[in-house]
């Protein structure tokens, strides 16, 4: 079956010490939340002129801070401790973690200054040593079904240092490239992290119900992603990516529909994870709408 999630092994013991840094999840998922509430008078006082002249600054900040900022420490903080679980090995915690969760701090911080090519190198190598991390577990325990979520942060550190070139003048690309990429890499983590916990949370949360994956749906939910990856990188014409969308846009609600989220409606913690996965077909009939000149870009 593709992609299951029944691969746990034993894990290893917790260090001694302060809970906080016992567990990945634990300050990535609480910096992101902070950095969620902070983000907002941040750009408000980009945009009012307080913060002077900052490295990025306006949409482009916020892209890539809602992307390599935000959304990536959410899935560092993930992966760091759902490959404790896959390995049975240890991933960074204590004074490693506090060491990674500064370097992400650093990159906030570095964007907002003058300094682009600190905030460039800061802000790859966090991608890039997260990477080299949770490759260390999933290597020791020879974990190669989740060895691909080593290549997507390696992808994310790529995309990142594509936008940052471009930034800095080292490469003449169009300015959205990097964070469309990016954009790219993160729906197909949250696709396949959503076909693993989805139907098994509504089966064992809400009696009676009949969620189900069907192989071929799965297949083609998850490849058309990686094919719309594979465009964007290409900057493929309308005319190919069109389809291609639709076709997306089809299997994600396929796949949506079979898990059969009308039984879920009394059980909020559970139609909650539903309504979130909802917006992936929606966003892809969004980005189908926009490029026929049916909706703004």
């Amino acid at each position: 079956m593709l992609l299951k999630i029944e691969e746990l092994a034993p894990p290893p013991r917790a260090p001694a010490g302060w809970a906080l840094w016992a567990l990945g999840f634990r300050p990535f998922y609480l910096l992101a939340a902070v950095f969620a509430a902070l983000s907002v008078p941040l750009w408000a006082l980009q945009w009012s002129g307080w913060l002077g002249t900052p490295y990025l600054a306006g949409p482009l900040w916020h892209a890539h801070e809602m992307l390599f900022g935000y959304a990536l420490a959410v899935v560092v903080g993930f992966l760091f401790t759902a490959g404790r679980n896959w390995s049975g090995q240890a991933t960074p915690t204590g004074p490693a973690l506090m060491a990674l969760a500064a370097l992400w701090l650093a990159g906030r911080v570095l964007v907002l200054t003058p300094w682009g090519v600190a905030a460039a190198l800061v802000n790859v190598a966090f991608a890039w040593v997260a990477a080299a991390a949770l490759w260390r577990a999933l290597h020791a325990a020879n974990n190669r079904r989740n060895y691909f979520f080593v290549a997507v942060l390696v992808a994310l550190g790529l995309a990142e240092a594509l936008m940052h070139a471009n930034r800095l003048g080292l490469l003449v690309l169009p300015e959205a490239l990097g964070v469309q990429i990016g954009l790219d890499l993160l729906l197909f983590v949250m696709a396949v992290m959503a076909g693993r916990v989805v139907p098994m949370f509504t089966n064992n949360g809400v009696p009676g119900a009949q969620a189900r994956r069907v192989e071929w749906v799965e297949r083609v939910a998850l490849g058309t992603v990686l094919a719309l990856l594979a465009a964007d990188l290409l900057r493929a014409p309308a005319l190919l990516l069109a389809p291609l969308l639709l076709l997306a846009t089809a299997a994600h609600g396929a796949r949506w529909a079979l898990w059969q989220p009308w039984t879920t409606l009394r059980h909020p913690l559970v139609w909650v994870l539903h309504a979130a996965y909802l917006w992936v077909p929606l966003h892809l009939a969004l980005r189908a709408g926009a490029l026929a000149g049916w909706l703004p870009g």
